[in-house]
């Protein structure tokens, strides 16, 4: 037994080897080593050239044994044997790879690798591994065809063909094709040729079509096709503008109705544009009307037509715009007009709830405290302001409880706009916004302020910082069952509030504008006489018939008047409007913009513009057919100038 140990040792030692390298397998690729055996023949073809092995190859057990050194020495493996172990050892530059006498295990690079159907065993002298473990253990395709078995390693990748086309859409005799190349090559190496099969930039008839291509590597080994089939589309045609109406001529003041029957043959127009299609016509003779239609693809056609408008008359500017013009929209009105109109009397109710108006300093110069007082109660918070310190800031309102008792606070309707650059816009977008607030009438959100404890309350207004030269506005109603100190805090954005507090100063007033605590904030105005039976108004925010508010500015104490009463809530009771009346708000002091709520619905004035004088006026209701009680809820506007009046005018007659 010891001598055949030493003969297995021995012809392992002296067997010679050639240097071949060990690259993996692949699905895909052309072999670089091919190596066919043979059942019971004892002759191995290498690459085209005949070696013989050291034994046959031999089918023992439904197993087919082939002999280990000579299969090794194809695969230029170093063959040795550790005696310790008693495992035969063939080993690469990359790989260790062992088999033992009778264990079905192969082990590889250390670990257990793979599990032979039988176990190596010694034939004449010829330690015989099973062929598959090596082919698995090797990465090595193994095929079997007849008595024939051929191994295959060391797999030249192939490089692979890849494009894609652009754009996604084609059209014949428009579309410049582009070919983006996406081919690849895993050895690194450039491709030094191509095939292109059904390739053009510009493709003339429309179809179906398949471009395909081939690359050559370095090496001369070219990939297989790969190929990809567009739809090419009949030539984009332009869009057809057109439209209709429905009759050529028509009298001053009557509504002209466009139906637009522009076409494309995509039906995709992206972009219409009319010009001179006015919706009715105030001046007599030929109206030109033009429509301009573009296609996605930006093609474009246009159509002109002659509108006639003869000199019969059915409605002035004036009827016209106060029978049709839609609610949140514009009319014109001839400011000096109002003083032939009737004035409403009107009774005012006040209740005890408090406005706070943090509006003074408007434009914002320093950080600081922008108002503080001690209040109990419902208290309305009014803020509007502008950003010009030079850097972001945030506004925090600060509860702070300066007594020894808890203190229950809440917060419930507010509307906030901005940070913005326009005045205007942020104005209108508060009020807006407060009293879809109050339509909603969700439940307040409560916070309990702690003995000597300061907390945030109405975070909304701190979400975002206010940038140099953006406007802030916002209107707030707060409830507290004790009092509470409140602090209006303006500090860099960074910053924390409840931690600078106690070191901040107030701000200095402007002068111009007004801040303080004031009683009689909500404010009800209400008459019983029939408006509407000729024309009338009601002015608001005079400061004569309707009162400004006396109040306080509680951090120097100097005695205020709210000036356009800014932050009030107004309930106007129109108990008794006239059958066809139009009531419209008209600005008395400058521009002015705000929003409205008129039996539970909020309309802004206007929906995309502002009064800019007291020559226009914004559409606010029109009673129907019966008489009507009409109610209308608001606040003055932060930016926007007082008074405004209301009016109430008899609408004309409709006409056919």
């Amino acid at each position: 037994m010891k001598s055949l140990k030493w003969l297995l040792i021995f012809s392992l030692l002296f067997i010679p080897i050639a240097s071949l390298s060990e690259e993996k397998a692949s699905a895909t690729g052309i072999a670089a080593d091919e190596l066919v055996l043979k059942l019971k023949s004892n002759v191995m073809v290498h690459n085209g050239a005949s070696f013989k092995s050291a034994q046959p190859l031999t089918l023992t057990q439904g197993t087919t044994f082939v002999a280990f050194s000579s299969i090794a020495q194809r695969y230029g493996y170093t063959i040795s044997y550790d005696a310790k172990k008693k495992e035969s050892i063939a080993t690469s530059s990359k790989n260790v790879i062992r088999f033992k006498i009778g264990n079905v295990n192969v082990t590889k690079d250390g670990a257990s690798s793979v599990k032979a159907s039988n176990a190596p065993y010694v034939l004449n002298g010829s330690l015989m591994i099973p062929l598959r473990a090596w082919s698995q253990v090797t990465d090595s395709k193994l095929v079997v065809s007849g008595g024939n078995m051929t191994l295959s390693w060391n797999v030249k990748q192939m490089p692979t063909a890849n494009f894609e086309i652009a754009p996604a859409e084609i059209y014949a005799e428009q579309t410049i094709v582009s070919y983006v190349d996406k081919s690849t090559n895993p050895s690194g190496q450039p491709f030094i040729d191509e095939r292109w099969d059904g390739r053009m930039e510009i493709f003339y008839e429309p179809g179906t079509r398949t471009i395909t291509r081939q690359v050559q590597d370095i090496n001369g080994v070219w990939s297989e096709p790969y190929s990809v089939t567009i739809e090419v589309r009949p030539p984009n045609q332009a869009p057809v503008a057109d439209f209709t109406t429905e009759k050529s001529e028509y009298r001053i003041g009557e509504k002209i109705l466009y139906t637009n029957t522009s076409y494309d043959d995509e039906n995709e127009i992206v972009s219409t544009v009319w010009t001179g299609n006015e919706d009715v016509f105030f001046e007599a003779g030929d109206k030109t009307v033009t429509l301009e239609v573009r296609d996605r693809h930006g093609l474009t056609s246009f159509i002109t037509k002659t509108i006639t408008v003869t000199t019969e008359v059915l409605y002035t500017r004036e009827q016209y715009e106060r029978l049709f013009t839609s609610v949140g929209e514009k009319i014109s009105f001839v400011g000096s007009s109002l003083r032939d109109h009737k004035l409403v009397p009107f009774t005012i109710q006040s209740d005890t709830a408090q406005v706070v108006r943090s509006n003074s300093p408007e434009t914002l110069i320093e950080e600081g405290i922008a108002y503080q007082d001690q209040i109990t109660g419902q208290v309305r918070f009014m803020f509007h302001n502008k950003n010009k310190i030079g850097y972001p800031v945030k506004m925090y309102l600060i509860a702070t409880n300066l007594s020894n008792s808890t203190v229950n606070v809440n917060t419930s309707s507010i509307g906030i706009a901005g940070p913005d650059p326009s005045v205007a816009n942020t104005g209108k977008l508060s009020v807006f916004r407060y009293l879809e607030s109050l339509i909603a009438n969700n439940s307040p959100k409560w916070t309990t302020v702690g003995p000597k404890q300061s907390v945030i309350i109405l975070p909304e207004i701190n979400k975002m910082a206010i940038k140099d030269n953006q406007v802030f506005s916002a209107y707030a109603d707060v409830f507290s069952d004790a009092e509470l100190q409140y602090s209006i805090v303006v500090v860099e954005q960074s910053k924390k509030p409840l931690d600078e507090l106690p070191t901040l100063k107030v701000m200095p007033r402007d002068n111009l504008h007004t801040r303080g605590t004031f009683n009689g904030g909500n404010r009800v105005i209400e008459t019983n006489e029939t408006l509407g039976l000729e024309p009338q108004y009601m002015t608001l925010g005079d400061g004569k018939l309707d009162t400004y508010l006396d109040g306080i500015d509680y951090t120097n104490g100097e005695l205020q008047m709210n000036f356009g009463n800014y932050g009030v809530h107004y309930t106007l009771r129109l108990n008794r409007v006239a059958p066809n009346t139009l009531i419209a708000l008209n600005g008395r002091g400058g521009e002015y913009t705000g929003a409205f709520m008129v039996n539970g619905q909020v309309i802004k004035v206007t929906n995309i513009s502002t009064l800019k004088n007291n020559n226009e006026a914004g559409v606010i209701y029109r009673t129907g057919d019966k008489e009507e009680s009409v109610e209308i809820v608001f606040t003055p506007t932060g930016g926007s100038n007082l008074p405004v009046a209301m009016l109430f005018l008899p609408l004309p007659e409709l006409r056919w």
